[in-house]
């Protein structure tokens, strides 16, 4: 199985007064946000050219990237999967990948500090702080059996400048 975890794009900031989840949630991805993760998701079927299975936080900006990021792949669609969400549960997430199918290249965009820790649990068994996936970074992470903390292997972990210039 292969792993793909996006960090989702540049989003809209909030004010600090009112700063609420709700209002959070439905934050949008900038302009300039989108024009990079049209950049990032060329670069990416470029070094994954086919996905099998695309999930996103439910949060707008997730949600955003991984429309942008489908647009490059034929007939696939984006599921919004809870586990994604800021504070999601790892093992519930480690769940639902063992329920993909075995050789599956699956696409996974969120959020940081989450996507990082799970990428150290998926690559290490341990979840420590690795490294942050910068707004609209990915990393790859290779299984040759089903997904286990400490049984991945890191294919590539890319910042976007260098999806940019490879897209």
């Amino acid at each position: 199985m292969l792993i793909l975890l996006v960090r989702h794009a540049k989003a809209e900031q909030l004010p600090l007064l009112g700063l609420g989840l709700k209002r959070d949630a439905r934050r949008q991805l900038t302009d300039a946000g989108r024009a990079r993760t049209r950049r990032v998701a060329k670069a990416l079927n470029k070094l994954v050219p086919t996905l099998d299975v695309l999930a996103a936080s439910p949060l707008v900006r997730a949600r955003e990237t991984a429309e942008i990021i489908a647009g490059r792949y034929d007939d696939i669609s984006v599921l919004d999967l809870a586990p994604l969400s800021p504070g999601g549960s790892e093992q519930e997430l480690l769940d639902w990948l063992r329920q993909q199918h075995g050789d599956a290249s699956v696409a996974l965009v969120g959020h940081e500090p989450d996507l990082g820790l799970f990428a150290s649990w998926l690559l290490s068994g341990r979840k420590l702080p690795f490294s942050p996936l910068r707004k609209g970074g990915a990393c790859l992470i290779r299984f040759a059996e089903t997904p286990a903390p400490g049984g991945g292997v890191l294919e590539w972990w890319l910042p976007p400048r260098l999806l940019d210039k490879l897209g």
